[in-house]
């Protein structure tokens, strides 16, 4: 019987996370991406959808966003602008709830992007709710 092969990881999984983890995103936000883990914090959710952002990943963004603050056309509005932003860093600035035992939780962050190369900065402080049992994004009225 021949011996299975050893996968090789692709560079993107062996590289730090867009997420400023610090953690490689084949441990880190992968997994959500991928649908083999759902994020157990508000900040892991928000942190996997920078990376979404990052790696223009349209239908984890709509997935992840609660069904209350999901507008029919999301889908399609982000396939019209997700390649307009190039994202290159985040920071947390803060958070309140939303750990594993909370039903609610805020997180405020900043998120540096370039438009046709000019720099720009998103400050936000979003709302994430549970909705049968899993993390979404719910708004920016934090």
């Amino acid at each position: 019987m021949e011996k299975p092969k050893k996968r090789i990881p692709t560079e993107r999984e062996i590289s730090l996370c867009p997420c400023k983890s610090q953690l490689n995103y084949g441990i880190c936000c992968r997994p959500f991406h991928n649908g083999k883990a759902k994020p157990k914090t508000a900040v892991q959710l928000m942190r996997s959808r920078y990376s979404a952002y990052f790696f223009r990943k349209v239908d984890y963004l709509v997935e992840t966003t609660h069904p209350d603050a999901r507008d029919a056309t999301l889908k399609q509005e982000l396939q019209k602008t997700i390649y307009q932003a190039n994202w290159s860093f985040l920071t947390i600035v803060g958070e309140s709830g939303g750990l594993e035992e909370d039903k609610m939780g805020k997180v405020e962050f900043i998120a540096e992007y370039f438009v046709n190369g000019e720099p720009f900065e998103l400050h936000e402080r979003s709302r994430f709710k549970r909705y049968k049992g899993v993390w979404k994004y719910l708004d920016d009225k934090g």
